[in-house]
């Protein structure tokens, strides 16, 4: 029960910074940052958190139900903007591949 805690704590955490700062950066994604900051630094141990991270690990699939779900009912707008979608899709794809490569070039040197 403690790593529920640990878990929204940080959420929390996550989403008031990005309120404070403009909300450019999503709270969940601050809060992950912080975790993850916590758990590198030793400030929170991994047993804290281990538990309820492997069970929502487990449980993955079910929070991409609302996404699926999203999807069909705004068919009719992705239909009207299939190839913007699709563009966009491939071009940040590339552009991801093309990042990671360099970066693994990079930093392959230096290991």
């Amino acid at each position: 029960m403690t790593g529920v805690f640990y878990i929204l704590a940080f959420y929390a955490a996550g989403e008031l910074l990005a309120r404070l700062t403009g909300g450019w950066v999503s709270g969940g994604v601050i809060g992950m940052i912080l975790l993850f900051a916590a758990l590198c630094s030793g400030v929170l141990k991994p047993d804290k958190v281990r538990d309820i991270s492997r069970m929502l690990l487990g449980n993955m699939a079910m929070f991409f139900i609302p996404l699926g779900v999203g999807i069909v009912a705004a068919y009719d707008l992705l239909s009207q903007n299939l190839w913007s979608i699709i563009t966009a899709a491939t071009a940040s794809t590339l552009l991801v591949i093309a990042v990671v490569g360099y970066m693994q070039q990079k930093l392959g040197k230096k290991l």
